[in-house]
């Protein structure tokens, strides 16, 4: 049920166009929680993709809510990592819809588990000027801004400058030269801070004792009795190729050893 929330967002009058309502569906008990904005490409690089996805359930499981505008790319593996129950989801459309369609079913996890919101009453399409207004409330809602990947001229860029005008800190993942070169570019010119140590910022911002993740865990103890690629793919998909990218496990001859 789509319901109307009387919600102040705290310091943060500087906002270009404070929304007049706020519309959303699931918990907004997430509202008090400490919250963090990640956001970025659409098409980010496989190590940005990685990245992103160990940074968002890190926060998630030391108690970070995370903040995301339900896009393809980067928003869409934010919320996943972070897991449904622990995210907020805003919308750049009524929420009579659920889009982009092809994060249909992220969408309907969120709403049932965590929070989805919007300042577009029903109906309202996807019009350019309502996905400035969107990234604009989800730089609003976090407590610090981060940019795990983005090209100039980005509409992520755009959400910069938000963040820059609310007073709020910008975080990117630390890239080679001729990737992500907005982000880079911040660097260089002192507006944000890289993130070097994953482990490190969690722990600037989340609990003092890190959850750490139960199917992680199972994985580990699983690779233990070298099972065979297939067998790990099987049973823990989206962990295999993770592990692989962190170096977690070692791959030789169609078996799966812990590195």
């Amino acid at each position: 049920m789509i319901e109307e929330v009387n919600f102040h967002i705290g310091e943060c009058e500087s906002m270009k166009k404070y929304p007049t309502k706020l519309f959303y569906i699931g918990n907004t008990k997430l509202l008090t929680n400490k919250k963090i904005s990640i956001i970025g490409s659409r098409k980010p690089n496989q190590y940005a993709r990685h990245k992103t996805q160990e940074l968002a359930q890190k926060l998630s499981n030391a108690g970070v809510c995370i903040v995301s505008g339900g896009a393809i790319g980067v928003d869409a593996i934010s919320h996943k990592a972070a897991g449904s129950s622990n995210t907020i989801l805003v919308s750049a459309t009524g929420l009579d819809k659920r889009y982009p369609a092809i994060n249909s079913t992220l969408i309907a996890e969120v709403e049932r588990n965590g929070l989805v919101m919007s300042q577009f009453e029903k109906g309202s399409p996807s019009t350019k000027y309502n996905f400035v207004l969107r990234n604009e409330l989800v730089v609003a809602l976090g407590d610090v801004l981060v940019v795990t990947y983005a090209d100039l001229n980005s509409g992520s860029m755009r959400s910069v400058e938000y963040a820059l005008k609310m007073g709020k800190e910008i975080y990117v993942l630390a890239h080679r030269i001729g990737e992500s070169a907005a982000t880079n570019k911040l660097l260089e010119e002192g507006k944000a801070k890289a993130i070097y140590d994953i482990d490190t910022f969690v722990s600037m911002f989340g609990k003092s004792s890190i959850m750490v993740n139960k199917s992680s865990d199972d994985f580990l103890e699983f690779c233990k009795t070298n099972p065979t690629y297939d067998e790990a793919l099987a049973k823990f998909p989206s962990r295999v190729f993770e592990a692989e990218l962190s170096g977690e496990i070692d791959v030789r001859n169609a078996r799966i050893y812990l590195v």
